[in-house]
């Protein structure tokens, strides 16, 4: 598929709306809640004033540059790629250049009072966050009488523009998630023109569909991989498109491919947990290996499905049957979470607590609220540039087949969301034995399996620097490889872009910086890298199989499946 610029964009954008581990407890409470400092207010307050001088200075420095900006003598520019002042007008229009030079000077003073307020880590994230949201909120370009593009579409139209948009925003906000539209509800059809490798579901349980991949080549390596994807958004994130599918691309580079689908839960699974989903990846796990008459299987977990796989790794080594893995992958996977980004930061015990009781009250986290708590960790690109497009401009947004996988989300029970919650709060993954599953307590250092792990440089989601963590945690020998894209652009990273290009090294040193100092650019895309590195490690080649699935495990209908239609 051939984006355009503005789709690309629009994909970029999307990488921070993508529901992780629900480890924000805010998608539990009142959305309001989050916007508030609570504590961290208290001591940022209590950091100015300790500060005087420089409250004072920033203070100064802001009447300097105001100054300047009626004057017409500042030189504050918005950053080059920053999409909303493309308009000619905000660099010729006398009046909106001091519009625009007003609000920079405004928000560099606002950023720059919490530097000056020296919180610790925590702090210093949540009340930046709330710093950002503002800063965002008060941006002339979403004001429909100070964004000269839309004042040009609203006399084009006689308002036609703002008549709509305001359908969309009455639309949009009557359900949750209670944000813009990035896209269209009808804009692709789930195994129509998304999620059309060929296959069939092999295996039904009440947790999940199994789906074997029909084989591609005249030759397919011996040992079968199965990938065990996010349990928050379908999992069709690895099958997108044509020719933008992992699926697609492993299958023709002759492996055989599996991929549990999960079954989108509702009160009735309330009890569901991590043991729960564990099991379902040993059901799966069990079926494959009976399917393919292998003893051993390729593993690759995704997102939260990486830390269920994990934990599942650690158990299979506590039992003595680590061997039934010839290679373990994780990909955007975060399992040391002490600094995993703003969603760690403001994760605290006291809402974590709230958020548990509200998800076990209703019997499951819903997706879509999920949806809205990590919209507004990148307002910019995730709330107001569809504010902007939906609601002032008038227009649909753009049909791109990342978003539409980003609006298809689904619940989490509440089992899996108090065990997912327990073990962010504890960092229970980094201590030998502070977890359990299936019974096993969990050493991730017994996992002496090979392993592939994959980030993205620009994930604010799962930053790199945890995903690298993983490399320590872990016993077997890692390689790790950093992709230049976000939380799915790394996974979505199919050969063909001239721009493509990954980092990886032979070592992996304790900090994740001196990895990156080592590390040597390849070109390209990490997908035929990791296809050749799984091929290494799944056995010989032979012919592929005749049918799908076996006399014990007949096909049950086609991919992708009946589960993945749930909503």
């Amino acid at each position: 598929m051939t984006t355009t610029e503005e789709e690309a964009a629009a994909a970029e954008s999307s990488e921070l709306s993508t529901p992780l581990d629900l480890l924000l407890a805010d998608a539990g409470r009142n959305p309001v809640r989050r916007f508030v400092p609570g504590m961290s207010g208290i001591r940022f307050a209590a950091g100015l004033a300790r500060r005087p001088q420089r409250v004072v200075k920033r203070t100064a420095g802001l009447g300097v540059e105001l100054a300047k900006v009626g004057l017409g003598r500042s030189e504050l520019a918005p950053a080059p790629k920053d999409r909303r002042w493309s308009d000619e007008a905000w660099a010729k229009n006398p009046l909106f250049r001091r519009t625009l030079q007003g609000y920079l000077a405004w928000g560099v003073a606002v950023r720059g009072l919490v530097d000056d307020a020296e919180l610790d880590w925590g702090d210093g994230h949540r009340i930046g966050f709330i710093a950002d949201n503002l800063v965002e909120a008060m941006a002339p370009t979403n004001n429909p009488v100070l964004n000269p593009k839309v004042l040009k579409r609203t006399l084009d139209t006689g308002g036609g523009n703002l008549l709509a948009g305001g359908r969309r925003l009455v639309r949009d906000f009557a359900t949750a998630p209670r944000i813009p539209s990035m896209v269209e509800a009808d804009a692709f059809a789930v195994g129509e023109d998304i999620a059309v490798t060929p296959g069939a579901v092999v295996l039904r349980t009440e947790v999940f569909e199994l789906i074997q991949y029909t084989p591609q080549t005249p030759q397919v390596r011996e040992v079968p991989l199965l990938i065990v994807p996010p349990t928050i958004n379908k999992y069709y994130v690895i099958d997108l498109a044509a020719e933008r599918s992992m699926v697609e691309h492993l299958v023709r580079s002759g492996l055989q491919v599996y991929c549990i689908s999960w079954r989108n839960p509702d009160v009735r699974h309330a009890e569901w947990d991590l043991d729960t989903y564990g099991q379902a990846v040993l059901d799966a796990l069990d079926a494959v290996e009976q399917i393919s008459r292998q003893d051993k299987t390729a593993l690759l977990g995704i997102c939260s499905g990486g830390m269920i796989t994990s934990m599942l790794m650690a158990h299979l080594a506590a039992t003595d049957k680590l061997d039934r893995i010839a290679a373990y992958s994780l990909m955007v996977t975060v399992l040391d979470q002490e600094r995993a980004g703003i969603t760690s930061a403001l994760l605290s015990h006291k809402a974590a607590a709230a958020s548990t009781r509200a998800s076990a009250e209703k019997g499951y986290l819903d997706g879509r609220v999920l949806a809205e708590v990590f919209a507004w960790l990148r307002p910019n690109d995730l709330i107001w540039n569809y504010w902007v497009n939906n609601y002032l401009m008038g227009h649909a947004p753009k049909a791109f087949d990342i978003l539409f996988w980003n609006a298809d989300s689904v619940r989490m029970s509440a089992g899996m969301h108090r065990d997912f919650m327990d073990l962010a709060i504890r960092n229970a993954l980094v201590e030998p034995k502070a977890s359990t599953m299936l019974g096993s307590p969990v050493d991730l250092g017994t996992v002496t399996t090979d392993s592939y792990v994959v980030a993205g440089i620009a994930d604010h989601i799962c930053q790199w620097e945890s995903c690298y963590a993983t490399t320590q945690l872990l016993g077997g020998t890692s390689k790790f490889v950093l992709s230049t894209s976000g939380h799915i652009a790394a996974m979505v990273n199919p050969p063909g872009n001239p721009k493509a290009n990954f980092r990886t090294a032979e070592q992996n040193p304790p900090e994740a910086q001196d990895w990156l100092a080592g590390a040597h650019q390849v070109p390209g895309s990490w997908w035929d890298d990791y296809a050749g590195w799984l091929a290494e490690r799944c056995g010989g080649e032979r012919g592929k199989p005749r049918r799908l699935g076996s006399a014990q495990h007949e096909p049950l209908c086609e991919a992708p499946g009946t589960y993945v239609h749930d909503r």
